[in-house]
């Protein structure tokens, strides 16, 4: 039965047995050169020898690796020519790569992480855990795709907000017209001391998200204005019309680090919480920054 998919693993294992085959010639052909006991032609038969053999192992363990790199070749190229026309239009896969774990291949959009077999017949929508240990390796393998340097953000395209002595850091992704935003800055946020904040706003809701955005970041202290409308519903004065904002550059920004909702929590470790959080769980994840 043929391999689905696999030309080009036809062809790869086909050379691989060929030199196989002929190294099993060459050793067996060493194997018969007769036993020499003058010391000068035992040397020089000897030496070419170990040359042959040792040319033909590195032959041949190299065509093992070419056969491995037309498997995992041959395979991508599979699923991606299966799995991507129904993953919806426009959508690209980023990546394959084959999961220590059930056979399964990860096939990354993004900053998501689906599933499917080496055929790319079947699609799993979902998360895999360690039943022995109750990691979440999906999740696990999200952060890590997620990660970022947080000394690579554009501080100067956020509003800076230090509370207390401003030793701990965070950055957020925000939307005025966001309320899981404005929710997290009245019930959680509020209850948080000793934190600089880091508030990029990030217009991806309504139309007039860029107009208020733009009034915030135009008015004389920013911060505050910013608090004043999602703390208590105050709008900003109208901006200048000579002021100029940061904001296609924060879109262009939030876009490029797979950024799809507000709020988006950003920590010093490059980790990131998606969505509202408590005050429990924001004290946690600051204590855990090292």
């Amino acid at each position: 039965m043929p391999w689905a998919g696999s030309d080009g693993l036809h062809d790869g294992l086909d050379k691989g047995l060929q030199y196989s085959q002929l190294t099993i010639t060459i050793i067996n052909h060493l194997s018969a050169l007769p036993d020499r006991t003058a010391g000068a032609a035992m040397s020089d038969s000897g030496e070419s020898s170990m040359k042959i053999l040792k040319t033909a192992l590195a032959m041949s363990s190299l065509l093992l690796a070419t056969c491995v790199v037309a498997q995992t070749g041959s395979v991508e190229a599979t699923i991606r020519k299966n799995v991507e026309p129904k993953l919806g239009e426009g959508v690209k896969i980023d990546s394959v790569r084959e999961t220590p774990y059930a056979g399964l291949y990860e096939v990354r959009v993004g900053g998501d992480v689906r599933y499917t077999d080496k055929t790319g017949t079947y699609l799993i929508v979902g998360h895999v855990f360690n039943l022995r240990t109750s990691e979440d390796l999906t999740q696990t393998r999200i952060d890590d795709i997620n990660k970022i340097k947080f000394s690579d953000l554009p501080l100067e395209m956020a509003i800076k907000t230090v509370k207390g002595n401003g030793k701990r850091v965070i950055a957020v992704f925000e939307d005025p017209n966001c309320g899981y935003c404005k929710r997290f800055r009245q019930q959680t946020l509020s209850q948080v001391d000793n934190v600089t904040v880091y508030t990029y706003l990030y217009n991806i809701l309504s139309p007039d998200s860029a107009v208020k955005s733009k009034n915030v970041w135009c008015a004389p202290d920013r911060a505050k204005a910013w608090d004043d409308w999602m703390l208590n519903n105050k709008a900003a004065p109208a901006a200048p019309a000579n002021c100029t904002t940061p904001n296609d550059k924060v879109f262009a920004l939030g876009q490029k680090l797979n950024i799809n909702g507000t709020p988006a929590i950003i920590f010093a470790d490059g980790t990131r919480v998606p969505g509202a959080i408590d005050t429990k769980a924001l004290e946690a994840k600051l204590a855990s920054q090292k």
